[in-house]
Protein backbone atom coordinates (compact mmCIF):
# COMPACT_ATOMS: atom_id res chain seq x y z
CA UNK A 1 0.00 0.00 0.00
CA UNK A 2 1.67 3.68 -0.87
CA UNK A 3 2.54 5.63 2.38
CA UNK A 4 2.66 8.71 0.04
CA UNK A 5 0.84 10.10 -2.66
CA UNK A 6 3.77 11.96 -4.54
CA UNK A 7 7.37 11.19 -4.43
CA UNK A 8 9.73 13.82 -6.21
CA UNK A 9 12.83 13.43 -7.35
CA UNK A 10 14.85 16.87 -8.46
CA UNK A 11 15.88 20.19 -7.92
CA UNK A 12 15.62 22.56 -4.76
CA UNK A 13 17.08 25.75 -4.46
CA UNK A 14 17.49 29.20 -1.98
CA UNK A 15 16.56 32.19 -4.02
CA UNK A 16 17.68 35.45 -3.42
CA UNK A 17 14.58 38.08 -4.87
CA UNK A 18 16.04 41.50 -6.09
CA UNK A 19 12.67 43.46 -6.57
CA UNK A 20 13.40 46.24 -8.81
CA UNK A 21 10.64 49.11 -10.35
CA UNK A 22 12.26 48.60 -13.92
CA UNK A 23 14.76 46.12 -15.13
CA UNK A 24 17.76 48.26 -16.95
CA UNK A 25 19.31 48.17 -20.15
CA UNK A 26 23.01 46.29 -20.33
CA UNK A 27 25.46 48.36 -18.57
CA UNK A 28 22.48 50.17 -16.66
CA UNK A 29 21.52 51.17 -12.64
CA UNK A 30 18.28 50.88 -10.90
CA UNK A 31 17.84 51.38 -7.49
CA UNK A 32 16.71 47.80 -5.34
CA UNK A 33 13.11 47.92 -3.96
CA UNK A 34 13.49 45.16 -1.58
CA UNK A 35 15.58 41.89 -1.09
CA UNK A 36 14.20 39.03 0.21
CA UNK A 37 15.36 35.43 0.40
CA UNK A 38 13.17 32.66 0.28
CA UNK A 39 12.91 28.45 -0.71
CA UNK A 40 12.24 27.41 -4.05
CA UNK A 41 13.23 25.17 -6.65
CA UNK A 42 11.61 22.83 -9.33
CA UNK A 43 10.33 19.62 -7.64
CA UNK A 44 10.62 21.06 -3.85
CA UNK A 45 7.89 23.88 -4.82
CA UNK A 46 5.55 21.04 -6.90
CA UNK A 47 5.45 18.88 -3.81
CA UNK A 48 4.91 22.15 -1.41
CA UNK A 49 1.51 22.49 -3.68
CA UNK A 50 0.92 18.99 -3.59
CA UNK A 51 0.92 18.91 0.57
CA UNK A 52 -0.36 22.56 0.89
CA UNK A 53 -3.65 20.46 -1.66
CA UNK A 54 -3.69 17.96 1.21
CA UNK A 55 -1.64 15.20 -0.75
CA UNK A 56 1.36 13.40 1.38
CA UNK A 57 4.70 14.29 -0.26
CA UNK A 58 7.65 12.54 0.09
CA UNK A 59 10.97 14.79 -1.53
CA UNK A 60 14.44 12.73 -2.63
CA UNK A 61 17.37 15.14 -3.51
CA UNK A 62 20.01 16.67 -1.64
CA UNK A 63 20.95 19.97 0.31
CA UNK A 64 23.72 21.88 1.03
CA UNK A 65 24.78 21.97 4.53
CA UNK A 66 25.19 26.08 4.67
CA UNK A 67 22.20 28.19 5.51
CA UNK A 68 20.62 28.39 2.18
CA UNK A 69 20.63 24.48 2.75
CA UNK A 70 19.34 24.69 6.27
CA UNK A 71 16.45 26.85 5.11
CA UNK A 72 15.95 24.42 2.22
CA UNK A 73 15.35 21.64 4.51
CA UNK A 74 13.34 22.97 7.45
CA UNK A 75 11.07 24.93 4.49
CA UNK A 76 9.84 20.92 3.49
CA UNK A 77 9.96 19.79 7.15
CA UNK A 78 7.89 22.89 7.85
CA UNK A 79 5.56 21.74 5.59
CA UNK A 80 4.93 18.23 6.28
CA UNK A 81 6.70 16.96 3.36
CA UNK A 82 9.12 13.32 4.07
CA UNK A 83 12.81 14.23 3.73
CA UNK A 84 13.47 10.86 4.84
CA UNK A 85 15.57 10.15 1.87
CA UNK A 86 16.93 13.92 1.65
CA UNK A 87 20.69 13.92 2.35
CA UNK A 88 22.62 16.71 3.51
CA UNK A 89 25.94 17.29 1.69
CA UNK A 90 28.88 18.23 3.64
CA UNK A 91 31.04 21.40 2.73
CA UNK A 92 28.91 21.84 -0.18
CA UNK A 93 26.47 24.99 -0.73
CA UNK A 94 22.66 24.46 -1.43
CA UNK A 95 21.64 25.66 -4.94
CA UNK A 96 21.08 29.01 -5.10
CA UNK A 97 19.20 31.64 -7.71
CA UNK A 98 19.44 35.38 -8.03
CA UNK A 99 16.14 36.52 -8.98
CA UNK A 100 15.24 40.26 -10.22
CA UNK A 101 11.98 41.06 -10.51
CA UNK A 102 10.90 43.61 -12.99
CA UNK A 103 7.87 45.61 -10.81
CA UNK A 104 6.48 46.48 -14.21
CA UNK A 105 5.85 43.64 -15.05
CA UNK A 106 6.16 40.89 -12.50
CA UNK A 107 8.83 39.12 -15.43
CA UNK A 108 11.98 37.81 -14.15
CA UNK A 109 15.22 37.02 -14.48
CA UNK A 110 17.51 34.49 -13.23
CA UNK A 111 21.18 33.83 -12.35
CA UNK A 112 21.83 30.40 -10.80
CA UNK A 113 24.16 27.91 -10.08
CA UNK A 114 24.43 24.45 -8.75
CA UNK A 115 27.11 22.64 -7.14
CA UNK A 116 28.01 19.31 -8.75
CA UNK A 117 28.32 17.23 -5.36
CA UNK A 118 24.54 17.63 -5.34
CA UNK A 119 23.89 15.74 -7.98
CA UNK A 120 21.75 12.44 -7.56
CA UNK A 121 23.03 9.41 -8.19
CA UNK A 122 21.24 6.19 -8.99
CA UNK A 123 23.04 3.92 -6.26
CA UNK A 124 21.27 6.36 -3.66
CA UNK A 125 18.15 5.61 -4.33
CA UNK A 126 15.83 3.21 -2.22
CA UNK A 127 13.74 1.14 -4.65
CA UNK A 128 11.03 0.92 -1.58
CA UNK A 129 10.70 4.89 -1.53
CA UNK A 130 9.54 5.25 -5.18
CA UNK A 131 7.37 1.97 -5.15
CA UNK A 132 5.43 3.35 -1.93
CA UNK A 133 3.68 6.29 -3.78
CA UNK A 134 0.67 6.84 -5.64
CA UNK A 135 2.64 9.09 -8.17
CA UNK A 136 5.70 9.83 -9.19
CA UNK A 137 6.88 13.21 -9.99
CA UNK A 138 10.51 13.91 -12.20
CA UNK A 139 12.33 16.89 -13.77
CA UNK A 140 14.62 14.95 -15.49
CA UNK A 141 17.84 16.69 -14.61
CA UNK A 142 20.16 13.97 -12.68
CA UNK A 143 18.81 11.71 -15.62
CA UNK A 144 19.51 8.40 -14.22
CA UNK A 145 18.95 8.65 -11.13
CA UNK A 146 15.54 9.57 -12.67
CA UNK A 147 15.64 7.24 -15.42
CA UNK A 148 16.28 4.49 -12.39
CA UNK A 149 13.05 5.87 -10.19
CA UNK A 150 10.69 6.16 -13.44
CA UNK A 151 12.07 1.95 -14.28
CA UNK A 152 10.94 1.16 -10.88
CA UNK A 153 7.73 3.06 -10.69
CA UNK A 154 6.60 1.68 -14.13
CA UNK A 155 7.29 -1.58 -13.11
CA UNK A 156 4.67 -1.06 -10.10
CA UNK A 157 2.15 0.30 -12.34
CA UNK A 158 2.74 3.22 -10.38
CA UNK A 159 2.46 6.60 -13.10
CA UNK A 160 5.27 8.74 -13.52
CA UNK A 161 5.20 12.24 -14.66
CA UNK A 162 7.69 14.96 -15.77
CA UNK A 163 8.31 18.39 -15.28
CA UNK A 164 10.92 19.41 -18.25
CA UNK A 165 12.36 23.06 -19.24
CA UNK A 166 15.87 22.09 -20.05
CA UNK A 167 17.31 19.54 -22.34
CA UNK A 168 19.78 18.04 -20.25
CA UNK A 169 21.99 15.04 -22.39
CA UNK A 170 20.37 11.68 -22.62
CA UNK A 171 16.99 13.55 -21.04
CA UNK A 172 15.54 11.54 -23.99
CA UNK A 173 15.96 7.96 -22.59
CA UNK A 174 13.84 9.15 -19.88
CA UNK A 175 10.67 9.65 -22.18
CA UNK A 176 9.26 5.88 -22.79
CA UNK A 177 9.19 5.66 -18.86
CA UNK A 178 6.82 8.51 -19.30
CA UNK A 179 2.54 8.74 -18.80
CA UNK A 180 2.29 12.75 -18.30
CA UNK A 181 5.40 15.11 -19.86
CA UNK A 182 4.00 18.65 -19.68
CA UNK A 183 7.15 20.74 -20.38
CA UNK A 184 7.76 24.35 -20.57
CA UNK A 185 7.04 25.71 -24.67
CA UNK A 186 10.50 25.79 -25.64
CA UNK A 187 11.66 22.08 -24.00
CA UNK A 188 9.61 20.16 -26.99
CA UNK A 189 10.72 22.14 -29.91
CA UNK A 190 14.08 21.83 -28.89
CA UNK A 191 13.52 18.06 -28.01
CA UNK A 192 11.65 16.87 -31.26
CA UNK A 193 12.82 19.51 -33.64
CA UNK A 194 9.36 19.84 -34.29
CA UNK A 195 8.57 23.77 -34.03
CA UNK A 196 4.78 23.40 -34.58
CA UNK A 197 3.74 22.72 -31.04
CA UNK A 198 0.79 20.50 -32.00
CA UNK A 199 2.90 18.36 -34.21
CA UNK A 200 5.63 18.60 -31.34
CA UNK A 201 2.67 17.51 -28.89
CA UNK A 202 1.59 14.75 -31.44
CA UNK A 203 5.08 13.55 -31.92
CA UNK A 204 5.96 12.43 -28.16
CA UNK A 205 2.48 10.72 -28.30
CA UNK A 206 3.47 8.15 -31.29
CA UNK A 207 7.60 8.15 -31.07
CA UNK A 208 7.47 7.75 -26.80
CA UNK A 209 3.94 6.74 -26.25
CA UNK A 210 3.59 9.26 -23.67
CA UNK A 211 -0.21 8.69 -22.74
CA UNK A 212 -0.57 12.85 -21.79
CA UNK A 213 2.45 15.27 -23.57
CA UNK A 214 1.61 18.61 -23.30
CA UNK A 215 3.59 22.19 -22.82
CA UNK A 216 2.86 25.48 -20.71
CA UNK A 217 2.48 28.40 -22.07
CA UNK A 218 2.98 30.80 -19.74
CA UNK A 219 -0.47 33.49 -19.49
CA UNK A 220 -0.99 32.27 -22.32
CA UNK A 221 -2.21 28.73 -20.19
CA UNK A 222 -1.81 25.38 -21.16
CA UNK A 223 -2.03 22.32 -24.43
CA UNK A 224 -2.04 18.92 -24.04
CA UNK A 225 -2.60 15.83 -26.50
CA UNK A 226 -4.98 13.58 -24.57
CA UNK A 227 -6.82 10.32 -26.03
CA UNK A 228 -6.31 12.00 -29.73
CA UNK A 229 -7.40 15.41 -29.19
CA UNK A 230 -5.91 18.67 -27.94
CA UNK A 231 -7.31 20.64 -25.14
CA UNK A 232 -6.26 23.96 -24.47
CA UNK A 233 -6.68 26.04 -21.67
CA UNK A 234 -6.24 29.85 -21.73
CA UNK A 235 -4.10 31.12 -18.89
CA UNK A 236 -6.11 33.28 -16.16
CA UNK A 237 -5.74 37.36 -16.21
CA UNK A 238 -4.01 38.18 -12.29
CA UNK A 239 -2.56 41.07 -11.38
CA UNK A 240 1.42 39.42 -11.58
CA UNK A 241 3.49 40.28 -9.28
CA UNK A 242 6.64 37.75 -9.86
CA UNK A 243 5.93 34.75 -12.52
CA UNK A 244 8.76 32.84 -10.55
CA UNK A 245 7.56 29.45 -9.45
CA UNK A 246 3.97 29.52 -11.93
CA UNK A 247 5.05 26.14 -13.78
CA UNK A 248 5.72 24.43 -10.57
CA UNK A 249 3.15 25.33 -9.24
CA UNK A 250 0.64 24.50 -11.90
CA UNK A 251 2.73 20.70 -11.98
CA UNK A 252 1.81 20.35 -7.92
CA UNK A 253 -2.33 21.50 -8.86
CA UNK A 254 -2.24 18.93 -11.82
CA UNK A 255 -0.63 15.97 -9.76
CA UNK A 256 -3.58 17.04 -7.28
CA UNK A 257 -6.21 16.19 -10.23
CA UNK A 258 -4.94 13.43 -11.86
CA UNK A 259 -4.93 11.72 -8.30
CA UNK A 260 -8.46 13.10 -7.64
CA UNK A 261 -9.56 11.75 -10.68
CA UNK A 262 -10.85 14.84 -12.23
CA UNK A 263 -11.59 15.03 -16.05
CA UNK A 264 -8.61 16.24 -18.00
CA UNK A 265 -10.66 19.96 -18.66
CA UNK A 266 -10.88 20.37 -15.40
CA UNK A 267 -7.46 19.46 -14.51
CA UNK A 268 -5.92 21.82 -16.79
CA UNK A 269 -8.36 24.73 -15.70
CA UNK A 270 -7.41 23.99 -12.08
CA UNK A 271 -3.58 24.06 -12.82
CA UNK A 272 -3.66 27.18 -14.97
CA UNK A 273 -5.59 29.02 -11.90
CA UNK A 274 -2.92 27.70 -9.35
CA UNK A 275 -0.47 29.00 -11.49
CA UNK A 276 -1.54 32.24 -11.82
CA UNK A 277 -2.67 33.12 -8.42
CA UNK A 278 1.30 31.96 -7.82
CA UNK A 279 1.98 35.42 -8.98
CA UNK A 280 -0.27 37.54 -7.29
CA UNK A 281 3.00 37.65 -4.44
CA UNK A 282 6.42 37.43 -4.72
CA UNK A 283 8.87 34.17 -4.35
CA UNK A 284 8.28 30.62 -5.83
CA UNK A 285 6.24 29.95 -3.27
CA UNK A 286 4.51 33.27 -2.07
CA UNK A 287 1.03 32.62 -3.87
CA UNK A 288 0.51 28.89 -3.39
CA UNK A 289 -3.53 29.38 -2.68
CA UNK A 290 -5.95 27.04 -1.91
CA UNK A 291 -8.59 24.79 -3.65
CA UNK A 292 -11.40 27.08 -2.64
CA UNK A 293 -9.58 30.19 -3.85
CA UNK A 294 -8.82 28.56 -7.20
CA UNK A 295 -12.16 27.37 -8.35
CA UNK A 296 -13.14 30.81 -7.28
CA UNK A 297 -10.99 32.06 -9.91
CA UNK A 298 -12.14 29.42 -12.29
CA UNK A 299 -15.45 31.05 -11.84
CA UNK A 300 -15.44 34.49 -12.34
CA UNK A 301 -11.55 34.97 -13.79
CA UNK A 302 -10.78 36.54 -17.21
CA UNK A 303 -8.74 34.50 -19.60
CA UNK A 304 -6.03 35.04 -21.81
CA UNK A 305 -6.87 33.39 -25.18
CA UNK A 306 -4.31 32.75 -28.01
CA UNK A 307 -6.16 31.80 -30.70
CA UNK A 308 -3.12 30.38 -32.15
CA UNK A 309 -4.03 27.36 -30.24
CA UNK A 310 -7.15 26.81 -30.64
CA UNK A 311 -6.66 26.07 -33.79
CA UNK A 312 -5.75 22.04 -34.36
CA UNK A 313 -3.19 21.04 -37.05
CA UNK A 314 -1.75 17.78 -37.53
CA UNK A 315 0.62 16.01 -39.93
CA UNK A 316 -1.74 14.24 -41.48
CA UNK A 317 -4.61 17.10 -42.85
CA UNK A 318 -2.74 20.31 -41.54
CA UNK A 319 -5.93 22.01 -40.00
CA UNK A 320 -8.65 19.64 -37.95
CA UNK A 321 -12.19 20.56 -37.53
CA UNK A 322 -12.72 23.37 -34.79
CA UNK A 323 -15.29 20.42 -33.60
CA UNK A 324 -11.85 18.76 -32.42
CA UNK A 325 -10.59 21.45 -30.41
CA UNK A 326 -11.46 21.46 -26.15
CA UNK A 327 -11.09 24.77 -24.27
CA UNK A 328 -12.14 27.36 -22.94
CA UNK A 329 -13.07 30.97 -24.47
Amino acid sequence: MARVDVTGIGLNATDTFLLVRDFPALGGKERVVSVSRQAGGQVATTLVTCQRLGLKTRYIGKVGDDDAGKLQLESLKAEGIDVTHARVVPETPNQFGHIIVDQATGERTVFWDRDPRLAIMPGELSQASITESRMVHLDGCDVEACLAAARWARAASIPVIADLDTVYKQVETLFPCLDYLIASANFLPSATGEDDPFRALEYMAREYRIAVPGMTLGRDGALVYYEGRFIYSPGFVVETVDTTGAGDVFHGAFIYGVLSGWPMERILDFSNAMGALNCTALGARGGIRSETEAFELMKTGARHVNKTYKVVRSPESGVRSPESVVGGT
